[in-house]
């Protein structure tokens, strides 16, 4: 058994994400919920929030996403999502722009089920 994931992360404009992962942590309309490697096949909406992504090298990467779809079988994990805005940069006014950009794109969500204010906190907690 392999200790990773393939996930692949796409946009309507393409693909923003392809690595093999640790693990990812993902928002979905139940809640959030964590694949590893060997997961159970599933299909899921997506709602408003952050997918969090434990790389190879034990870092983290933090996207934040509108909504979307993920299908997920053993050794893979295939995101299609509407909008999403990584929260990384090369230094602290990138960063800062990003979280910037990901508080615009999850206030555009009208969803009565997410409360925004614990989304936003999330991603101000990246910063």
């Amino acid at each position: 058994m392999s200790d990773t994931i393939k996930l692949s992360i796409v946009t309507p404009t393409g693909e923003i994400y392809c690595d093999d992962v640790k693990s990812v942590v993902l928002p979905g309309k139940d809640g959030e919920f964590g694949v590893i490697p060997a997961h159970s096949s599933l299909v899921s909406s997506l709602t408003v929030g952050v997918i969090e992504i434990t790389k190879t090298d034990a870092s983290i990467e933090v996207i934040a996403i509108n909504w979307g779809h993920v299908k997920v079988d053993e050794s893979f994990v295939d995101v299609l999502v509407d909008g999403a805005v990584a929260l990384s940069g090369d230094d602290s006014s990138v960063i800062a722009q990003n979280i910037q950009k990901a508080k615009d794109l999850v206030s555009s969500v009208e969803d009565s089920n997410v409360s925004m204010a614990a989304v936003n906190a999330r991603i101000s907690s990246f910063a």
